[in-house]
């Protein structure tokens, strides 16, 4: 955020401090000032420039379109300048730029006047046309000034260039009562007042002149939608004349970097930069029906935007509309192509709003509109002051366009908002802080910032929050309120720092996360880090993931639309897959190691998690292989096996899962109540919704869980077995309802230590072939004993044990 100095000092009487001083003064109260810029009112300042008068003018001897002038520009002789302006003439007082001076064109880079020869004639300076020197953009010959300008004035003086410095803010989402001119003036005053003993009084705009001329033109307007526009304000205003805004305005808005229009939009610009307040102005004559609604539309609706983009609307778009429904504008965000005021308008609806931030950021981000209005409405807006930025607007239409009002003050405010009432504890206060402030220290701040204290005893006091102050809502907030003005570098910074010993846990839970994240990496997987914030609406729809009373809302002030802590990992991955399909790039692996964050009964659980995702092709383009092959279930499963291999975990059971909303097909792998991890392809519908192409395989590992269930032995060996093994293969038809898992414990508990490894190679389901709600399993079964070779006859009866029992518990087919 840009904040002019000179602008500043309309309000607050700052002379007598430098603007080193004072950028300094903004930044210890948490405006934090990144950068500061000297600029002028003309670029360059026309430093070099000063008025001459021509004394001698005669055509040069090798170019008739030159002339040969003596010019007199104060000094003790006359310099000599060739001058190629028609208009050039004996007598002329003009401007001229001497020898060292940097001229900035209106087009063009700047460039500096030498000493040279034209034609072979000295030239020792320049006489100046307005677009030579930033003053217009006339090229129709040199400035010609009145005859009673002064020889030797510098054109600097003779202008009235003003010098002003320009604060680069970083300004924080939080602080929503500085995002204007005014809010960074009672800042500095109440830092003024509290620490540098001075008077820090500030003088706000007067808006007593108001007053109403007719009610010729008035407007009824029809909010429909009160949650995204709790308070709605509006005014006519007639017999206005759309011309260019006067110098200072104009100034005004260049040194905050906007550029000025015309003055109407220049008024509603400043009000903006001056109060915190957007504003805008509709052409009367636009508004069919004469009547404004304020509502969401159906979604898909065309609305053709100022900057001559027909856009499809979202059906949380807050639209002013006119009386026949038709879109005017997308409410506190951008206007629309034809209700804007024009050359030829004469009269305006000025509306004058407070919009939900929640509604502005979805809708701003949406449209990839950030224009001024939305950021201030995003941070949160001061309802209560709608109806005196109109007024002040007003006041400058009269002004400087002519303007009369013709209507009443329309001013729908249903619920009005109450300035917040927070009790504080003194001894919270220096808790926080770490400086024992007194009470009577901390009441003057309180007192500077123009808060009120309505209780106050011993231990505590309850202070009145202006309400333009919308994310002081707590205890912490108002103690941070108080240390930005008492200055955060007036907290001592301790002499000694004291530290404790600290045993490192084993295993290192950092050094296990690595060894995996390098596993991964090794095989083709990139890291990827998402935030932890995520939006309720993936969580409202009606295949909820996540039950609603489950969430963990959070008050997110700079993007209110990231308004809950994730329950979930799954659109994480999701949403970064978009961002790479939208960029060409399909072929995806990536894992992120994250948390989760649920609401329980007694409190919060926040849990560990690991989570891969795969799409896209099994391997990159090659003529050595088939590039047309794409991920797959399995291939997922061989990256979740390696993982818990790599960790040494064992012992753990397998079913299949299908989970409504996230998984299609898949499986998961626990030990008693503990699940390690769940694995599988993810739903269409999920993915349609994102608007994902192809399929996606995701895996989600409880990482808690995991890292409980590592071996208590950092390195294990088994010797190698030096006598062969024997496989088995075994295909069986089982109804649905049978796992995997329930055959491998059959096959575990009949062949008991001869049974090294229990396979699924292969799942077949067809209900003409094996019939309704069957399936086929593959399985492979490995044998081997550490002491001696088997022998066939022998691992044939383990086989037969296996299959009678599969046949007798399960009611297994065996097919042969």
């Amino acid at each position: 955020m840009n904040v002019s100095l000179s602008w500043l000092r309309q309000y607050i009487d700052t002379k007598d401090l430098s603007p080193e001083t004072i950028g300094d003064i903004l930044t210890s109260t948490g405006l934090e000032v990144e950068g500061m810029e000297e600029v002028e009112t003309i670029p360059g300042g026309l430093r070099g420039l000063v008025v001459g008068e021509v004394k001698e003018c005669g055509k040069h001897p090798g170019a008739d379109r030159l002339s040969l002038t003596k010019v007199d520009v104060g000094g003790d002789e006359l310099i000599s300048i060739v001058c190629g302006a028609p208009n050039v003439a004996a007598g002329q007082k003009v401007v001229v730029a001497t020898v060292g001076a940097e001229l900035h064109p209106v087009e063009g880079d700047p460039f500096t006047i030498k000493k040279g020869k034209i034609r072979g004639e000295v030239s020792e300076g320049m006489i100046c046309a307005e677009d030579e020197i930033g003053l217009g953009h006339s090229h129709d010959g040199i400035i010609v000034l009145p005859a009673d300008a002064t020889v030797g004035q510098l054109a600097r003086d003779y202008y009235g260039v003003e010098t002003d410095y320009v604060y680069e803010i970083g300004l924080t989402p939080n602080r929503s009562d500085a995002t204007n001119h005014l809010g960074v003036a009672y800042d500095l005053a109440a830092a003024l007042r509290v620490n540098h003993q001075h008077e820090g009084k500030v003088q706000p705009p007067s808006v007593d002149a108001f007053a109403i001329a007719n009610t010729n033109l008035q407007i009824p307007v029809e909010v429909r939608n009160t949650k995204a526009c709790p308070r709605y304000s509006g005014v006519t205003i007639s017999n206005l004349t759309i011309k260019e805004s006067p110098d200072w305005l104009k100034a005004r808005l260049n040194a905050v970097g906007v550029r000025p229009i015309n003055n109407v939009v220049d008024i509603t610009n400043f009000v903006l930069h001056e109060l915190g307040q957007p504003l805008h102005a509709f052409d009367l004559d636009e508004v069919k029906g004469k009547k404004i609604i304020v509502e969401t539309l159906p979604a898909k609706t065309k609305f053709h935007s100022l900057d001559e983009v027909e856009r499809e609307l979202h059906e949380e778009d807050l639209m002013i509309c006119d009386g026949e429904g038709s879109p005017m504008c997308i409410g506190g965000v951008f206007g629309g192509i034809t209700s804007g005021v024009k050359d030829s308008t004469t009269a305006i609806f000025l509306e004058s709003a407070h919009f939900d931030p929640e509604f502005i950021r979805r809708t701003s981000m949406r449209h990839n509109l950030r224009t001024d209005a939305a950021k201030v409405y995003e941070k949160g807006s001061d309802p209560n002051i709608t109806v005196f930025a109109l007024k002040r607007a007003v006041l400058l239409l009269e002004e400087l366009a002519g303007g009369v009002v013709a209507s009443e003050i329309i001013d729908i405010y249903p619920e009005v908002k109450a300035p917040a009432r927070i009790k504080v504890r003194y001894q919270r206060v220096n808790e926080l802080i770490g400086v024992d402030i007194p009470a009577d220290k901390v009441h003057g701040i309180l007192e500077a910032m123009g808060m009120a204290i309505l209780e106050n005893d011993d231990k505590a006091f309850t202070v009145e929050v202006p309400t333009n102050k919308s994310d002081v809502l707590r205890e912490v907030d108002m103690i941070e309120e108080i240390l930005r003005i008492y200055g955060f570098n007036n907290v001592p910074i301790p002499s000694k720092v004291t530290t404790s010993m600290a045993i490192a846990p084993s295993p290192s839970p950092s050094e296990i996360r690595n060894k995996i994240g390098d596993l991964l990496a090794a095989q083709g997987f990139n890291e990827m880090m998402a935030l932890s914030l995520s939006e309720s609406r993936y969580y409202q729809t009606e295949e909820t993931l996540v039950p609603a009373e489950e969430l963990v809302y959070i008050n997110n002030t700079s993007n209110v639309h990231l308004d809950i802590m994730r329950p979930h990992m799954v659109y994480s991955g999701l949403e970064a897959i978009l961002r790479n399909q939208n960029r060409q790039e399909s072929d995806l692996r990536l894992f992120e190691f994250g948390r989760t964050y649920r609401k329980e009964d007694e409190g919060f659980e926040e849990i560990n998690r690991l989570t891969l995702f795969m799409t896209g092709r099994r391997q990159a383009e090659s003529w050595l292989a088939d590039d047309q092959a794409m991920v797959s279930y399995y291939g997922l499963k061989a990256y979740v096996d390696s993982i818990l291999t790599r960790l040494g975990v064992q012992g753990f059971q397998q079913e299949e899962v299908s989970e409504k909303g996230v998984i299609v097909y898949g499986t998961r792998y626990f030990r008693g109540p503990k699940e390690l991890v769940r694995f599988g392809r993810l739903q269409g519908s999920l993915l349609k919704g994102m608007d994902i192409k192809g399929e996606v395989f995701y895996a989600d590992f409880n990482w808690d869980h995991v890292f409980k269930a590592l071996p208590k032995k950092r390195v294990q060996f088994t010797e190698l077995n030096k006598y062969p093994s024997m496989r088995r293969d075994l295909a069986v038809v089982v109804d649905q309802a049978v796992k995997f898992s329930d055959i491998a414990a059959i096959a575990g508990k009949t062949a008991k230590k001869l049974l090294r490894e229990t396979n699924l190679f292969d799942l077949y389901i067809n209900e003409d072939q094996l019939g309704a709600g069957k399936k086929s399993y593959a399985v492979s079964f490995i044998f081997e004993d550490p002491s001696r070779t088997l022998k066939v006859k022998e691992i044939d009866k383990v086989m037969e044990k296996i299959i009678t029992t599969c046949e007798t518990k399960l009611g297994a087919q065996i097919r042969r």
